[in-house]
Order: structure tokens, then C-alpha cells, then sequence
């Protein structure tokens, strides 16, 4: 009973969200990005692309919202936010007079409908990895939510020319593709395709920062959803190019004499790949990661698997705290590193103190290493129990050791 009123309400408030800013989504081209990985680097490429081309835009995303050239940190902890936010933005956006409203969509903000009672132009779908399973109840249902997004804009949606986005690469298209049922234009995208067709890699370049695998698939995402609007292809690639990077993503701090880099990976694919991409730019092939895990019951099951791949590829490991919740941080330790084989290694470190575990990793650094730093990214806040907030900048604070290390090789 109590699930159906949970339910319930938060369908009504979408509804009500509905009436009260008067429909304004049908005087905007919205377009949501769904999937584990990738939807903020998406998002951000293909609000570069539509700023390049004088297409006005809006945008809501776990770093920003962004009303035509206004923009302001997302401070709520919430990737896409509820209770009429997305209504009153869309009203914002259409009073603004921008043509394109973009909106990261979550797992949890279909469970909670906040995609409802909008009229979606365009879905896409990144991939799709295990994640939230403890609030889903299974990876099946966790990739049910992102499908039952396809099926809104499908069957519910009031545009008359819908475009669904899917990542040829994935294993879990069809499920897209079907959920999709024919209710408008289909378009695939993928890394190969991008490389292979449409960069020519003999004769351009694409810039530094997209020189990874999963950095490529999100470009191929963001140039698909350009040239379905009709912008050409030499100011999309133009563009890329000239891309900076999205803070918090692949975001280095410092390069020489030993890169320290900060990602936001929190999922055992998306670790290895950053991973995997730092040691094709590490001369010597050394990785000094500071690891952790989110806590609150939040996909156990990941943590001792983050263990084995953080073995497989870094030199050195830092376990630290990340977000412990309501659970025993130094639990939480004890899981990621049951991960690593039958406790033999020997070449890792637990400092709960997150700065301190991060001054750590820097001090452990030598010439042409890379320090690694995972979990966080741009999040504002270290949560522990009682739903206490500890203010936390990852960057900042990166910054501030490398200004007091007197290290050198």
C-alpha cells in the first residue's frame, strides 16, 4: 500500500508540475539522454555542437543547468531533479526563447515519473551496465526503467517527429529498439562507425581529450542527434576538436612530472576504461589509484569487483572513503579489497581520510607516473550517516597538496 501511495504522488506531481507551467514542452525540442555511462559527456558534447551552430539551449544535468547563456552549478545531489523542477525549467527555457532543452535521465527519475508529462522530441541511450541494483532489484529491472523512458516518448509523446538513439555497440539495443516500437526514426551510433566513416583518422585529428574509447562513443552520440537537426558535419567535427573536457571527467590536474587525473568513475566498467585509456598515455605504465565505494546499501556487489580491476592495472592502490552513508566506512574497505587476489597484495594502502589518502597517492608518485583519483568527481559533498554533509571539492583539493608537495623524482 504504501509503495502505490509513493507511487502515486510523485505521478501527481508531475502532472500538477504539468498544469501549472502550462505544457511547455510543446514549444521546445526536448531531447533525454539515458544509460549508465556517459549521459553528462553526451550532453555537454552536443550542447557544444548545438552553441556552435546559434542553436539556443537548456540544459539539466548532475554538473549544471543552463538557461541560454546562464548557467549554475547543480548543488542538489540529484542528476535529474523532481517536484516540478523540470517543468518550471522548461517554462524558463521556452520564456528564454531556446530552441533545444537537453535532460539527463535517470533510473530513479523514471521509477518516480519526473520524465512524465513532457513531450520528448528525441531518447538516447548511451549503454547500459549494472548499476542501482539494490534499488532496482536486478540488472533487468534497472535496464527496464531506462527502456520504460523509450516507451514513454514512443507511446505517450505528442510530437509528431520522434528520433530514438541507439548505440549500435551495446548489448542491450534491441531492448531499445524494441521499446522504441516504431513510433519514429531510428538511428544507430558507434565507435567504429565514428572513427571508421565519418573522422577519417589519416587526415584530421579529434583533440587530446577525446582520444579514449568511451570519450569516441559519446562523440558519436552527440554527432548523430547534430545531423538529425540538420547541422553539417565540418562544424560538427570542428567542434570536437576544439572540446575541452567536462570537469571531473578525465579531467587532469596536473601533467608533468607525473599526471594526477580525476574521474568520476563509480562502476566496475567504467574504472577499467579509465584505466585502460591512462596507461596508453603513461609512459611507464604506472597507475597510482585512490579508490573507493559509496555506501547506504549501494550495489555491494560492485565493491570487491572495483578491487579486482584496480589490482589488474595500478601499481600502487589507496583505498579511502568515498560517500559511506549510514554504513561502516572502514567495512566498506574491507570489501574492496577482498576483491584483490586471496589478499596477496601487498602494494596498497587504507587512509579513511580522503585528503589524506589523496596526499598519499601523490607523494607515492614519481616521474611518469599518473595518480588516479575515482568516485567523486565534481560532487560537492562527502555524505555519511544522519545525513551529515562534509564540503568536499576533489579538485581543489588535489590542487592544494600538489602546491605543498615539495615531491620530485
Amino acid at each position: 500500500m504504501f509503495a502505490f501511495l509513493k507511487n502515486a504522488y510523485h505521478y501527481f506531481l508531475a502532472f500538477v508540475g504539468n498544469i501549472i507551467y502550462w505544457f511547455p514542452s510543446r514549444k521546445i525540442f526536448v531531447i533525454g539522454i539515458t544509460g549508465t555511462k556517459g549521459k553528462s559527456t553526451t550532453l555537454e558534447l552536443t550542447n557544444a555542437i548545438f552553441e556552435a551552430a546559434g542553436r539556443k539551449t537548456a540544459l539539466v544535468s548532475s554538473l549544471r543547468f543552463k538557461i541560454g547563456d546562464k548557467s549554475v552549478k547543480n548543488m542538489t545531489g540529484m542528476t535529474m531533479p523532481g517536484r516540478f523542477f523540470l517543468q518550471k525549467k522548461l517554462r524558463k527555457a521556452v520564456d528564454a526563447g531556446c530552441k533545444y532543452f537537453l535532460v539527463e535521465v535517470t533510473s530513479q527519475g523514471v521509477l518516480q515519473h519526473r520524465h512524465q508529462f513532457i513531450n520528448w522530441d528525441a531518447a538516447l541511450v548511451t549503454n547500459v551496465q549494472p548499476e542501482h541494483i539494490e534499488a532496482h532489484g536486478s540488472f533487468a529491472k534497472y535496464r527496464e526503467s531506462k527502456e520504460n523512458f523509450f516507451r514513454y516518448v514512443a507511446k505517450k509523446s505528442r510530437k509528431a517527429n520522434k528520433f530514438f538513439f541507439v548505440n549500435d555497440d551495446d548489448p542491450s539495443k534491441s531492448y531499445f529498439v524494441n521499446a522504441a516500437s516504431n513510433a519514429g526514426k531510428i538511428i544507430y551510433f558507434s565507435r567504429e562507425k565514428f572513427i571508421n566513416e565519418e573522422m577519417d583518422m589519416g587526415k584530421k585529428s579529434i583533440g587530446d581529450w577525446l582520444q579514449s574509447n568511451f570519450n569516441l562513443e559519446n562523440a558519436a552520440a552527440a554527432a548523430v542527434i547534430a545531423e538529425s537537426q540538420g547541422i553539417a558535419w565540418p562544424l560538427i567535427q570542428r567542434t570536437l576538436q576544439s572540446f575541452k573536457g567536462v570537469p571531473g571527467r578525465m579531467d587532469y590536474v596536473q601533467e608533468k612530472p607525473f599526471a594526477v587525473v580525476i574521474d568520476y568513475a563509480h562502476t566496475p566498467d567504467s574504472l577499467e576504461k579509465v584505466y585502460q585509456t591512462l596507461l596508453t598515455r603513461t609512459s611507464n605504465k604506472k597507475l597510482i589509484c585512490v579508490l573507493g565505494a559509496a555506501g547506504g546499501g549501494r550495489d555491494r556487489w560492485k565493491r570487491p569487483v572495483l578491487g579486482r580491476v584496480a589490482e589488474k592495472y595500478c601499481k600502487k592502490i589507496v583505498l579511502t572513503d568515498e560517500d559511506p552513508f549510514d554504513e561502516d566506512p572502514m567495512g566498506i574497505l574491507d570489501q574492496i579489497e577482498s576483491g584483490f587476489s586471496k589478499h596477496q597484495n601487498k602494494n596498497y594502502f587504507r587512509i579513511l581520510d580522503r585528503r589524506e589518502a589523496i596526499g598519499k597517492a601523490i607523494l607515492l608518485a614519481r616521474k611518469g607516473d599518473t595518480v588516479i583519483i575515482t568516485g567523486k568527481g565534481t560532487e560537492d559533498w562527502i555524505r555519511g550517516a544522519k545525513n551529515k554533509k562534509i564540503p568536499w571539492n576533489e579538485r581543489k583539493t588535489v590542487e592544494e597538496l600538489l602546491a605543498k608537495c615539495n615531491h620530485r623524482d
